[in-house]
């Protein structure tokens, strides 16, 4: 029996975890890197070291340098780049991909510069209908994930059919799908868990307890649905697993990124080191900045956020920055989620 090929761009820790889902569902995966040495190494070891210290790949998971080779013939084409090089890859990889394939990103960011969602910059690179493209998200740590351990994410698009046809994709007995029609929500829902991440971080990181993180995840969560919901959300997405269960998740597991930048600016570490030394993207950094722009085209009040961009970018202390949070003037805990 011929199999299908599905091609993933690029080769980081959670393009590589779902290229091994994609396999268990009878896929061949060629992902794509610009690390000659990493695809070496896929190819030829098996492992991705620089993400998985102790996972030995699936043999159908192959690697290549060469966008064509990548994206040609591929049913389902995967864009997991980071949300700072999705438009570059879209381009590179826009000329190659099949007419009907099934396009899908699971990216949590917005564009520097336009503040665009993802599923906007590949509809405008990829020359095709919005409508159609899918995002997956949800609270999935890749480095679960690629343990087969048990995980639950939702696939979002306007079009059902399509959705359904991603979540026949990726759902196994370890991971399951749910569809949702609301690519908004769950776009925002993922790209502004990250902040609140990074926030947890700085929590913990200050010795806080359980009472304040909490509230900050209560209260992010009412950040979250306020700027949703002037994008033109669905509110109850933010009930979902785009969007408490990813908060959760990403604000409580050693595994976050964004909670061990948090943790880091909290020991008084500058900004650029804990970047240097996270080694990866921690993007709940850029979209601080995007979602501070966003807050003020949308006139929303999103005093976390405000908080942390002067933490991040001004040389904020963490302290001075919980203070001035939890000093804010009396309001209405449901008119506040409420209201703009």
């Amino acid at each position: 029996m011929t199999k299908r090929k599905a091609a993933v761009l690029v080769a980081g820790s959670w393009g590589t975890a779902l290229a091994t889902v994609l396999t268990d569902n009878g896929f061949e995966v060629m992902m794509w890197s610009r690390n000659e040495e990493q695809v070496r190494e896929i190819n030829e070891d098996h492992t991705n070291h620089k993400f998985f210290t102790d996972v030995t790949l699936p043999h159908a998971i192959r690697a290549t340098t060469l966008m064509e080779d990548a994206v040609t013939g591929a049913e389902l084409v995967l864009f997991a780049a980071p949300s700072s090089a999705m438009r570059q890859v879209a381009q590179q990889a826009a000329p190659y991909i099949e007419q009907d394939a099934l396009c899908v990103h699971a990216t949590k960011g917005f564009e520097t510069g336009s503040l665009k969602r993802m599923t906007t910059v590949l509809a405008e690179e990829l020359k095709t209908d919005p409508m159609k493209l899918i995002v997956i998200s949800g609270p999935s740590h890749a480095e679960e994930v690629v343990k087969r351990q048990p995980t639950t994410v939702v696939v979002a698009s306007a079009c059902q059919q399509s959705a359904e046809l991603a979540q026949d994709a990726f759902i196994t007995p370890f991971f399951r799908v749910y569809t949702n029609p609301d690519v908004i929500g769950v776009e925002v829902a993922g790209a502004i868990k990250n902040i609140i991440a990074l926030g947890a971080g700085l929590s913990d990181g200050l010795g806080f307890g359980d009472n304040a993180k909490a509230a900050l995840l209560t209260r992010g969560l009412a950040e979250i649905t306020r700027l949703g919901i002037a994008m033109g959300a669905n509110p109850p997405t933010f009930a979902g697993l785009a969007g408490v269960g990813d908060l959760v998740v990403t604000c409580t597991s050693k595994h976050s990124r964004n909670w061990r930048a948090g943790s880091m600016l909290a020991e008084g570490l500058p900004l650029d080191e804990v970047l240097e030394r996270m080694g990866m993207v921690v993007e709940g950094v850029r979209t601080t900045n995007a979602a501070r722009e966003l807050s003020s085209a949308y006139n929303v009040v999103m005093p976390i956020t405000e908080q942390l961009f002067s933490v991040l970018f001004e040389g904020k202390p963490p302290r001075t920055a919980v203070e001035d949070l939890m000093g804010r003037g009396k309001t209405h805990e449901m008119e506040d989620i409420a209201a703009p």
